[in-house]
């Protein structure tokens, strides 16, 4: 079927959707920071709050409960402000690095992409990352034949997800409505929360952030845990409001048209 009857204007997220598969840049990033000042936080801390603004969830991670009692034990005092202003300032170089060593296209990707622009549908894009943070990704993306016509960053709304700005702004700058023609791809719940209150169609993708397992590691699991995990991923992408969920954005089209011609009967 031909999508464009249907859909205008998708809009992808970036680490864990389209590049960075597993969404692993940012994690090691987080980590990373928040050693240097002190106090460890292991992955699924990291991971929690994905999606969001870095500011935002920075200060997620500092409201975590064991987080906040070990930054008490090694400062002597609680988090304040001005820890999070020295988190960001650290937190943006390894941002930088760790995104421009994870910004290979996911297998698939480029496809999904060619295939949409050739369908006549539009393509923008989000992310909690910055704009500074983002740069090494859009450039290698680029690089790689990945153009989105549109990219909102992190900061550039009064508030980030999972408040629907985001989506917005993409819309209102490219003309697009009602929202109802748009689709929000997703690897986070927050981000898929950000697509539902603005009322796109919404798609999560299961091997991002949500499983948190690079490549490999997914490859290398026996096929019944494999499916197993990734079947709880798209099960927490579905309890978070998605209206659909793939395994990863190489399934996204015949999915969506699936999905498009089951709405169509109804």
């Amino acid at each position: 079927m031909n999508l464009k009857t249907h859909v205008d204007l998708v809009i992808f997220d970036w680490a864990g959707t389209m590049v960075d598969f597993g969404c692993e840049a940012p994690v090691k990033a987080l980590m990373e920071a928040f050693g240097a000042a002190g106090v460890d936080i292991d992955e699924a801390t990291a991971r929690r709050d994905m999606g969001k603004a870095k500011r935002d969830h920075v200060q997620a991670i500092l409201g975590d409960p064991g987080v906040a009692a070990a930054w008490r034990a090694r400062h002597a005092r609680g988090p304040d402000a001005g820890d999070i202003d020295t988190l960001m300032q650290r937190l943006g170089p390894l941002m930088r690095q760790q995104a421009a060593l994870a910004a290979t296209l996911i297998p698939g990707a480029l496809q999904a992409f060619r295939q949409l622009r050739g369908a006549g549908i539009r393509i923008a894009s989000s992310t909690g990352y910055s704009r500074e943070m983002l740069e090494p990704v859009l450039a290698s993306a680029a690089s790689q034949g990945y153009l989105p016509e549109h990219v909102v960053c992190a900061g550039e709304t009064p508030s980030g997800r999972p408040s629907p700005l985001m989506t917005y702004k993409a819309c209102a700058e490219l003309g697009v409505w009602p929202l109802s023609r748009v689709v929000k791809v997703d690897d986070a719940e927050v981000g898929v929360a950000e697509g539902k209150a603005a009322g796109a169609f919404t798609v999560g993708v299961a091997s991002g952030n949500t499983l948190g397992l690079s490549r490999q590691a997914l490859h290398a699991l026996p096929a019944s845990e494999r499916e197993s995990r990734l079947a709880g991923a798209r099960q927490k992408l579905l309890n978070a409001g998605a209206d659909l969920a793939v395994e990863s954005v190489a399934q996204l089209l015949p999915a969506l048209e699936r999905a498009t011609l089951a709405r169509s009967r109804v």
